[in-house]
């Protein structure tokens, strides 16, 4: 008798434990449930423990922690018809635990879909050069679209990254030469301002020397003495002009 009892206890205990913990769930931290009791969306549930309802409610796990999602590189031309390959890198994070369950069927996967086709659209709004110079521009307004159309899914995008810019190697080239030809501009601009600045230095030179004649004696003097230091084989040595004007007077009278 006893032992025919025994059987019934023992099941009714394994149907409760299984009960238990098939109604017993335990969310982390960061996760919260979302449920449904027979189809119909109910309330938030978690962290922490909860209590369900077994072939009658339904949960949904949701991470709320910010998600770092890849986008893959992008193939693009640009406003200025140069086809280049854009990938980028998106972080957001779930706001609303209902909306991204209700109101997108996979809300990670039209993240990302919507992430790779904003990235071409605007890049290809662009030139290269906008792409290249200005690239917390194009990061801020890809960040702004997604934002925009991923708020109605309760998501957040707090920010994007365009990671690298993969260029032809013929436009690699050319651009190589335009940077070695803008190098040969400046340095020419350089050269040119400093032949302008020394010959304003020389023509207030002249002006000094001009109103004190001493200066150019001197001037003479240690031109002389810089030659006579110099391992030359001759020496030069100047003349005054004014020692010439008889000689040219005569010339001309005659």
């Amino acid at each position: 008798m006893l032992g025919s009892l025994s059987l019934p206890l023992l099941v009714v205990i394994v149907l409760v434990v299984m009960f238990l913990a098939s109604a017993i769930k335990i969310l982390n931290e960061y996760e919260r449930a979302v449920l449904f009791r027979l189809g119909r969306l109910r309330d938030i549930k978690g962290p922490g423990l909860i209590i369900i309802i077994p072939g009658i409610d339904k949960i949904v796990r949701i991470d709320m922690r910010t998600i770092t999602m890849d986008v893959p590189p992008q193939d693009v031309i640009t406003k200025d018809n140069v086809s280049i390959k854009v990938n980028a890198v998106v972080y957001f994070r779930v706001l609303d635990a209902n909306a991204a369950v209700v109101n997108v069927e996979n809300y990670l996967f039209a993240t990302s879909q919507l992430a790779q086709t904003t990235l071409r659209s605007v890049c290809g709004q662009v030139e290269l050069d906008e792409i290249l110079s200005e690239r917390e521009k194009i990061n801020l307004q890809i960040q702004e679209i997604l934002d925009r159309s991923t708020d109605p899914w309760g998501i957040k995008v707090s920010l994007v990254e365009v990671k690298h810019i993969d260029l032809p190697e013929e436009m690699k080239r050319a651009m190589a030469k335009q940077a070695e030809a803008e190098r040969e501009r400046r340095a020419k601009i350089i050269n040119a301002e400093g032949e302008f600045q020394a010959a304003q230095k020389l023509i207030e030179a002249a002006a000094l020397m001009e109103t004190q004649p001493m200066s150019l004696q001197l001037r003479y003097l240690q031109t002389l003495n810089q030659i006579a230091t110099t391992n030359n084989a001759s020496t030069v040595i100047p003349i005054p002009i004014d020692l010439f004007k008889p000689f040219l007077k005569l010339a001309e009278k005659s």
